[in-house]
């Protein structure tokens, strides 16, 4: 069977109905291709200031305040003694451009993405329930859709003018060689385990307003931290990143190693976790930090984490995923009316936008990971206000301000956007060319 649509979706999360919702309001009626059943589990439940702005944009804030979202007003950051360190406040820029106090939500994964799906079907997207197995493509190479396995093993051909890749860490096209080489990324060594939890005390006033919704990071050492996430009424996400190596040296089981590192990390965390109990099976994810080369090109784009997933600590994920899915509907369109079609590659652009976003970030975490009390001086004092954008995820702008080119010194790195450089490679980082190879995340023992 085969079918033909103007643009194909791979992957229904967040950047997929983003997508799919942007490409609508456009006039353009895409297909999602979506291998899971919603609601389904996940992690990512805090969304920054900025990703509330863009669901508002959508028309979502009704529906996000008519449940039981809590509302982040900031990130609480507790040291090693279990103090607290810092707080960045959830900000928004007026109209004559100065911060005004704001606030965000924390959103239980499950509900959330199936709810955004529902709106994206609301809004005129087809929803196809199947496993996108290959890409299709015409004799000159440009991608012309994908194959599609649906769940009772039939299969069907969905041939598109574009197609764009929500798969998230699935990253279905860069596995299946269209994109250029997935590199291993500056956290790679690393491993997450989490789950959901009931009971746990985060303040000891629960009516202090301006901090029971906010996002609490735990840290031990570099590379050793915990997050908190309040996602409900009584529900909380909660998960601990470690050394790859310090994991496999224990010995333990997940729940066993979540369970210690519970008590043990932190002890801001452990006092808070006192009494939680878990209801949800402890899951991992090995290996995964990663950037993906050449992510767009004739016929194709790739979102979000689709190419590139950095350190998860200041939760821009949701961010990353609705900004591009609203460029990217927009370069759809364009390139749809026959802009760019004779180009080598069409989505040139957005692909570069894309990067200069993301290396702020991954600059912004690698300086508090590298260079922690100058880190703190910077948010605190030097660059509050230009930090507080970052935080924000207000980084879509084409350009740096002062704060991060200071980070970028900082570090000893550079970072170039040019014909030959379409991926930001910085100087002494692990993306190395002669290390350019598709690489395959490990299961966990």
């Amino acid at each position: 069977m085969s079918t033909r649509v103007d643009a194909v979706i791979v992957g229904a999360g967040p950047a997929g109905a983003a997508c799919a919702m942007h490409l609508a309001g456009r006039g353009i009626r895409p297909l999602v291709v979506e291998k899971d059943e919603h609601p389904r589990f996940h992690i990512g439940e805090s969304l920054t200031g900025e990703a509330g702005q863009l669901l508002r944009q959508l028309g979502l804030e009704e529906f996000l305040m008519s449940e039981p979202h809590p509302l982040k007003q900031g990130v609480n950051v507790f040291g090693p003694a279990g103090q607290e360190s810092w707080h960045v406040p959830v900000m928004a820029r007026d109209e004559s451009g100065e911060l005004v106090a704001a606030e965000t939500w924390q959103v239980r994964r499950s509900r959330f993405d199936a709810s955004l799906l529902d709106r994206a079907r609301e809004r005129g997207a087809d929803v196809l329930q199947g496993q996108a197995t290959a890409p299709l493509r015409d004799a000159d190479g440009a991608l012309r859709g994908v194959r599609v396995q649906r769940p009772d093993g039939r299969e069907e051909v969905i041939e598109a003018e574009v197609t764009l890749d929500c798969s998230g860490q699935g990253t279905f096209l860069a596995h299946a060689g269209v994109t250029g080489p997935k590199y291993m990324g500056s956290y790679d060594r690393q491993v997450a385990l989490f789950t959901h939890v009931t009971g746990a005390r985060l303040w000891d006033d629960p009516d202090q307003a301006i901090t029971t919704g906010n996002t609490l990071i735990f840290y031990q050492k570099k590379f050793h931290w915990a997050w908190v996430i309040p996602i409900d009424e009584d529900v909380v996400s909660v998960g601990v990143v470690v050394p790859g190596e310090y994991y496999r040296s224990r010995g333990e089981s997940r729940e066993e190693f979540l369970r210690r590192e519970l008590a043990e990390l932190n002890p801001g965390l452990a006092e808070r976790m006192e009494e939680a109990t878990m209801i949800e099976p402890v899951r991992a994810i090995v290996n995964y930090s990663y950037q993906v080369q050449g992510f767009c090109g004739p016929g194709f784009l790739c979102i979000g984490d689709a190419h590139r997933f950095v350190d998860p600590i200041f939760s821009f994920g949701v961010n990353v995923a609705l900004k591009e899915a609203e460029m990217a509907a927009a370069a759809v369109e364009r390139y749809l009316a026959g802009e760019g079609r004779d180009q080598p590659n069409p989505f040139r652009d957005h692909l570069i936008a894309s990067e200069h976003a993301i290396d702020i970030l991954e600059d912004t975490i690698d300086l508090f990971w590298e260079q922690p009390l100058a880190f703190a001086y910077y948010v605190h004092r030097k660059f509050r206000p230009q930090l507080i954008d970052t935080f924000a995820g207000r980084i879509y702008t084409g350009t740096t301000n002062e704060a991060h080119d200071k980070f970028r010194r900082a570090l000893k790195r550079e970072r170039r956007y040019d014909d030959d450089a379409l991926v930001s490679l910085p100087t002494g980082s692990r993306y190395q060319p002669d290390r350019a190879a598709i690489w395959e995340r490990q299961p966990l023992a």
